[in-house]
């Protein structure tokens, strides 16, 4: 019974159970789902949503670790050190410099155990809306009965200090997994 109800109290968590606060970006679910997910997309759409929303935007590390933290976890972005503990760690370091940092989910899209997210990312507060500022990423998750397995992105920065910052932290490689 539980199984089935956890996805939909993460759906309700993620639409209502945030307040909107000038600081907070919350990932409307409700207005980017699609009416023909079928439930296993939709309950995979809910578990991508609350990681999300709680890494990127509530920038709550300790739930992550606690609620995602499995070895399965496996990262194909080589920038980004492998599994959930070097995400975090690397976003716990990239926060205390960019406290303002979020991920303006734009579009949702679901297939089977893939879920893709298009989002728009800001370093600053001043900048969330404006499409000149920030980064252009679609990630893509994979998902296995219930656990989020694999992750992928494709990350464009919009403007000349977010082309900079990608050009000189580019190049470190901090895991062996490859990009596809």
């Amino acid at each position: 019974m539980w199984k089935t109800l956890t996805p939909f109290i993460l759906l309700l968590m993620s639409t209502m159970g945030f307040a909107q606060t000038a600081d907070k970006l919350v990932i409307d679910l409700n207005s980017l789902k699609k009416p023909n997910w079928t439930e296993q997309e939709l309950n995979n759409a809910v578990l991508i949503t609350d990681f999300v929303q709680n890494l990127m935007n509530n920038h709550d590390f300790d739930y992550i670790l606690e609620r995602y933290n499995n070895s399965a976890y496996v990262q194909h972005n080589r920038n980004l050190p492998n599994k959930i503990e070097g995400l975090v760690g690397f976003l716990e370091e990239f926060v205390e410099e960019y406290p303002d940092y979020t991920y303006d989910v734009k579009h949702i899209y679901v297939d089977g155990n893939y879920v893709i997210f298009h989002s728009h990312a800001t370093l600053n507060q001043e900048d969330r809306g404006n499409d000149q500022k920030g980064l252009n990423i679609i990630d893509t998750w994979r998902v296995e009965e219930g656990r989020i397995v694999e992750h992928w992105d494709s990350i464009q920065a919009l403007d000349f200090s977010m082309r900079f910052y990608s050009l000189i932290s580019g190049g470190d490689i901090n895991n062996s997994n490859g990009v596809f």
